[in-house]
């Protein structure tokens, strides 16, 4: 290492330790680095740091195998089956420390696709930032002495606010598809602009995306849906040609001036709450992402004879067999949002007891937000909305004089027929 690029380093190391001790665990973290001279802190949390953010976690990277880190805490565990990792429990945080990995490709298992299946492999330091996906995300600072150790230029990119993949970007690509969304969230988040190599071989590479297994895509769409930053991502993803699939038919909505009003307006409610960093529903999110599918082919099924709720329910189903095939949504939050969808034409009846018995319904607050995130978009009077945000507010006497009168045919009341006097019984002879 030059003399310019050591004073480098050390200059970013000391601006990660200024940074590290406002993280919570993280002055028992750079204590426990000084002591041990194979521990270093890597990825994104180094990454963070240097951009001025708190990290959301730490990671550690050793060369020690699992079975030599785990004995060295007190509560420690083991996991993973693709590549073994130790979870050490530091308070209420969990850090992460992974062995340095190899980087030999000849060895790796790849599917006809040379998408990565199977690389459990132990290797060096240097071996273990090549495997990394992009360059500032392969930095590592070592608490011993104080320094920043960059491979590949990661420090540099960070100056110039580039984000680039490392290695030739299609063949990465290749080896996991994940890696383009990754790169579209980490750039809309960190404020990054892709690197135009790493950004060139996306739109022709997107179809590898449908052969990703959708437990996996689903938790990475769900990281870039609830960065902050979904709004951005979003547009990132049209604009580098990675929307078609991910959320199947989110192009179509978001080409319907209704339907995209409404779904800007749901990220940007969610980013709003992420940043303050207040409680956000995925369940929710994901209903609003698929309402106007849901709804388009609910009118579809009343249009062809179909009842009203029957038709809902089928249009329900519709459409998350169609999510579900390429996302594995789990069945809890499909349960809430089917639970949110069937509630809304509800919120039409406000006469007799039906208003009072769906105040009572258990997810009767999410489904007024969605009720209220529809009239903010136009989708329904909003009159709607501000007759059941004053009925929730309003003592018994006003929520009763708030009613609307019966308009429909009131139901005829079954009249007891009265029993026929039995015949007497004739006397005997």
């Amino acid at each position: 290492m030059s003399e310019r690029a050591a004073a480098a380093a050390t200059a970013q190391g000391s601006a990660v330790i200024e940074a590290l001790p406002r993280r919570p665990g993280g002055r028992e973290l750079l204590d426990l680095g000084r002591d041990r001279d194979d521990l270093a802190l890597v990825g994104g949390a180094v990454r963070d740091l240097l951009l001025g953010i708190v990290p959301k976690d730490f990671d550690v990277a050793t060369d020690a195998r699992p079975e030599q880190v785990k004995p060295l805490f007190r509560r420690a565990l083991i996991i993973g089956r693709r590549f073994r990792l130790v979870h050490v429990m530091m308070g209420a945080d969990t850090v992460e420390v992974s062995t340095f990995r190899g980087a030999d490709p000849d060895t790796a298992q790849k599917d006809e696709h040379g998408r990565v299946l199977r690389d459990n492999v132990f290797g060096t330091q240097a071996e273990d930032a090549r495997r990394r996906d992009f360059t500032v995300n392969a930095l590592y600072f070592d608490p011993a002495t104080e320094e920043v150790v960059d491979f590949h230029g990661g420090l540099a990119d960070l100056k110039k606010r580039v984000l680039r993949v490392i290695g030739e970007p299609a063949t990465r690509y290749r080896e996991d598809p994940i890696r383009m969304l990754r790169g579209v969230r980490l750039s809309a988040k960190l404020g990054l602009r892709l690197d135009a190599a790493t950004r060139e071989p996306i739109l022709e590479l997107a179809p590898l995306m449908e052969r990703v297994p959708p437990a996996r895509l689903f938790d990475e769409m769900l990281k870039l849906l609830l960065s902050g930053h979904a709004s951005a991502c979003l547009r990132q993803l049209r604009e580098v040609g990675l929307h078609k699939g991910l959320l199947p038919l989110l192009d179509v909505i978001l080409e319907q001036p209704l339907g995209e009003r409404f779904v800007t307006l749901a990220l940007a409610q969610t980013d709003e709450r992420v940043l303050a960093e207040r409680p956000v529903s995925p369940a929710f999110l994901f209903a609003a992402l698929l309402w106007h599918e849901v709804l388009a082919a609910w009118r579809g099924r009343e249009a062809r004879g179909e009842r009203s709720i029957p038709a809902l329910e089928n249009a329900m189903d519709e459409v998350l067999d169609t999510q579900c095939a390429k996302l594995a949504i789990t069945r809890k939050l499909t349960a809430t949002m089917r639970e949110v969808w069937g509630m809304q034409p509800r919120f039409e009846q406000r006469s007799g007891q039906r208003p009072y018995r769906l105040l009572e319904a258990p997810r009767f607050r999410m489904a007024y937000d969605f009720l209220a995130l529809r009239a903010a978009s136009g989708e329904v009077p909003a009159e709607f909305e501000a007759w059941w945000r004053a009925f929730q507010a309003a003592d018994a006497d006003t929520r009763k004089a708030m009613l609307l009168p019966e308009t429909g045919p009131r139901k005829r009341r079954r009249r007891r027929r009265k029993k026929r006097p039995a015949a007497p019984t004739p006397a005997p002879a």
